[in-house]
């Protein structure tokens, strides 16, 4: 498909706050979703593409710094469809390689309530490279990520690794924890 573009929906009855990791410089306008012009990615048949959200829970104990507390209004009102019990809903548009004609759909996601350790070996693994990669360039969003963790979420998630890359990665993070162990030691 050519010229794909996603867009998610948290339902803010559900999510009072998410990130995006990584693809900072990949984000799209929201008015530019459905803006047949601005040119967007390319998904060759067979491929996925792979985004991680960190979300925070409605009604967790969180504070944004980010958005300062209004003083002069409040939050404004959700629709009847926020008591759905769904998460979010994603938007998909594309274009077939052939055609110029532009498809959309949009499917709604309810909430697995899952915790970490029940959640796929795929999303472990895929947490723990995202961590990785928070740690390597000493994100203030690393939240409390070790290089230890990082070890303990992506060793049981291996599972079959035909190509090896797993079990690279694997070295990978104690050549990092090394190196970063020794250069603290250094700056001490």
């Amino acid at each position: 498909a050519k010229d794909v573009k996603i867009q998610l929906e948290f339902n803010p009855a559900a999510v009072s706050a998410y990130r995006l990791i990584g693809y900072e410089n990949r984000q799209l306008a929201a008015e530019d979703f459905r803006n047949d012009r601005k040119d967007a990615g390319e998904i060759g048949a067979g491929h996925t593409v792979t985004a991680l959200y960190e979300l925070i829970p409605a009604g967790a104990d969180y504070v944004s710094h980010a958005i300062p507390e209004l003083k002069y209004q409040q939050a404004s009102s959700l629709t009847p469809q926020a008591q759905s019990g769904e998460l979010l809903t994603v938007r998909l548009r594309y274009k077939q390689p052939d055609d110029s004609g532009v498809d959309e759909f949009a499917v709604a996601v309810e909430d697995a309530d899952h915790s970490f350790s029940r959640s796929s070996r795929d999303f472990q693994f895929a947490a723990a490279v995202a961590s990785f990669g928070m740690l390597l360039r000493n994100s203030p969003h690393r939240g409390n990520a070790t290089w230890d963790a990082v070890r303990e979420w992506a060793q049981p998630a291996v599972g079959r690794d035909a190509s090896g890359y797993r079990e690279e990665f694997l070295e990978l993070i104690v050549r990092a924890q090394q190196t970063a162990e020794r250069h603290l030691s250094r700056v001490r």
